[in-house]
């Protein structure tokens, strides 16, 4: 069962569309604390911020697709993670050092490339958004 009091490791974002690049980044993070809680910011046809005007997805739509990836490689939402929708947050900010961490995951190039603009662009081309 998801704890929500137990040490949770975040990940914001705006999932358009949830990839392997974000499965791989999942399996990072879960392996820290054992359970993640995933952000969904609410962009669906809005600009997230610079450079992120390009949101076709709904919450659902996005929810759907994490579960389904998710659980392809056996990780149940109550359980290993939660979903949370969030508003549109463009800035983090913080004062001083308050008991969390701010990390970079670094990638080999192969997850590093993936792009959520090209996956995109290429459903738009075979007409599937």
């Amino acid at each position: 069962m998801f704890d929500w009091k137990k040490p949770t490791v975040q990940m914001l974002g705006r999932w358009q569309p949830w990839h392997r690049g974000h499965q791989e980044l999942f399996k990072r993070c879960i392996e820290k604390t054992g359970q993640v809680i995933i952000q969904v910011r609410d962009v669906e046809g809005v600009s997230g911020g610079d450079g992120q005007d390009d949101n076709p997805f709904c919450w659902d739509t996005v929810c759907k697709s994490i579960e389904e990836n998710l659980l392809e490689d056996g990780y149940k939402r109550g359980f290993d993670y939660e979903i949370m929708l969030v508003p549109n947050i463009t800035n983090i900010t913080y004062g001083r050092g308050v008991g969390y961490k701010i990390e970079e995951e670094v990638f080999e190039e192969e997850i590093s490339k993936i792009s959520a603009t090209k996956i995109r662009a290429e459903l738009r081309k075979k007409g599937d958004l």
